[in-house]
């Protein structure tokens, strides 16, 4: 029966978000190589620990606490991370799942790297100039692309037209 009440207790944290914030070892972009580069202490200076835990750590932060999400004036959502275009106002849309959401990203903006957390496989997307984790990319989005790309607010910043 302990067993039974484990399992159950996980799967409900898994679909409350419970495990959000949880990431496996060996997971970042460390064997990578990005323009901009700056030593763990550094990246903690400018970072909250929120927006450290997101975009350094892989974290998620929790859905519908971004402002970003429902802004929908026109503009550009940078990089927190080293002020890199990232995304396009003309390309979001709202997906009801509480993180800003786009169906495409701007030329040459994100890399991406498939994630197999959370007993699932997944597109993560980061900044292709600085390896900031954004968020994740899913087959579910408007056309023309069919894809969403689903971002932690943390990890941008808005700058209007």
């Amino acid at each position: 029966m302990q067993r039974r009440s484990f399992i159950t207790t996980a799967m409900a944290l898994v679909g409350a978000g419970g495990f959000a914030g949880v990431r496996w070892a060996g997971h970042g972009n460390a064997a990578e190589s990005f323009e901009v580069t700056r030593t763990e202490a550094e990246w903690k200076e400018m970072l909250t620990d929120l927006e450290y835990h997101v975009m350094r750590e892989e974290g998620t932060e929790r859905a519908f606490t971004s402002p970003l999400d429902k802004i929908y004036d026109p503009g550009l959502y940078h990089c927190k991370g080293c002020d890199l275009a990232l995304y396009s106002s003309e390309h979001k849309f709202d997906s009801g799942t509480g993180w800003p959401s786009f169906w495409k990203a701007l030329p040459n903006a994100i890399g991406t790297k498939e994630d197999n957390t959370l007993f699932t496989k997944r597109t993560e997307c980061h900044c292709r100039r600085c390896g900031s984790h954004l968020g994740h990319i899913f087959d579910d989005g408007p056309e023309p692309t069919g894809k969403r790309h689903c971002i932690n607010g943390v990890s941008l910043v808005f700058k209007p037209a």
